[in-house]
């Protein structure tokens, strides 16, 4: 099965699914595209780190509804491996990042976002800074943040800062639009993904593009990419392992064009 590290499924605690029942429907939409362990990783701001008994009390609260969300789904889904993280916002670059409960599934690794989808200052410092703490960093869905330069460097410099980058399933397949879609292509052509998650929000009218990236990376003619991407790579940082390097998708310009025919006009849910 696939590993999913990315998506907000406690629920009635961030932007994601807001009842149980909506959670339990995501789960069920997990398991039919072939996803067997997940860590569901609700919002925090990393401002909230600075003042440990406000974060003590945000966290205990989190631990309860996750343990509710964990008593359904092993009645629902007994099978089905489920953890929790947090998606940490860098609204302020020096967060404390030590509770273990800010971890995916308390291994080493973080999962950092910048705030409001939104390139700050001194990225690659801060990401410097915060991996010399000893924690591992992966960044969500480095496609989408306006921000980027047009030659997609710092990117590069993300990950030479010592960060692993997570794309979204759904920017491959345009549901963030062209230039996510397009950012997807480039970093893959240079082999800068570390990780497919699905980042899905747990309503029920939303899509989770597992199959549709999955078709796309056959096209592309990156069936085993897609296989270290979405199974492999996430499963190993699970284990406290750095992600295999992903080799760069080469000759995929010449058929871009038809996965992008493919998706041009789907519903953007």
């Amino acid at each position: 099965g696939l590993t999913d590290l990315h998506s907000h499924l406690v629920p009635g605690v961030d932007d994601g699914a807001r009842t149980i029942e909506d959670s339990l429907e995501g789960i069920g939409r997990l398991w039919e595209v072939g996803i067997r362990t997940l860590v569901t990783t609700p919002h925090l701001d990393a401002s909230l780190t600075q003042t440990p008994y406000r974060l003590e009390v945000h966290l205990e609260e989190m631990d309860e509804a996750f343990e509710l969300l964990r008593a359904a789904v092993a009645k629902t889904h007994p099978d089905m491996n489920i953890g929790r993280g947090h998606e940490v916002m860098l609204d302020v670059p020096d967060a404390v990042l030590e509770d273990q409960r800010l971890r995916l599934a308390e291994s080493p690794f973080v999962l950092l976002e910048w705030p409001h989808l939104k390139v700050p200052p001194a990225t690659q410092a801060v990401l410097t800074r915060l991996g010399g703490t000893g924690i591992k960093i992966v960044l969500a869905h480095p496609e989408r943040y306006r921000g980027l330069d047009a030659n997609l460097n710092l990117a590069g410099a993300w990950r030479t800062s010592g960060a692993f980058l997570q794309v979204n399933y759904g920017s491959l397949v345009g549901r963030y639009g062209d230039s996510a879609r397009g950012r997807v292509l480039r970093f893959l052509e240079r082999g800068w993904v570390d990780l497919f998650s699905t980042d899905f929000h747990g309503r029920p009218h939303l899509s989770l593009y597992v199959e549709e990236a999955r078709q796309a990376m056959e096209i592309l003619g990156g069936t085993d990419h897609f296989e270290l991407l979405a199974r492999i790579n996430p499963t190993r940082v699970l284990k406290g392992l750095d992600p295999y390097p992903v080799p760069p998708l080469v000759g995929s310009r010449g058929v871009w064009d038809k996965v992008r025919d493919l998706f041009r006009g789907r519903e953007r849910g």
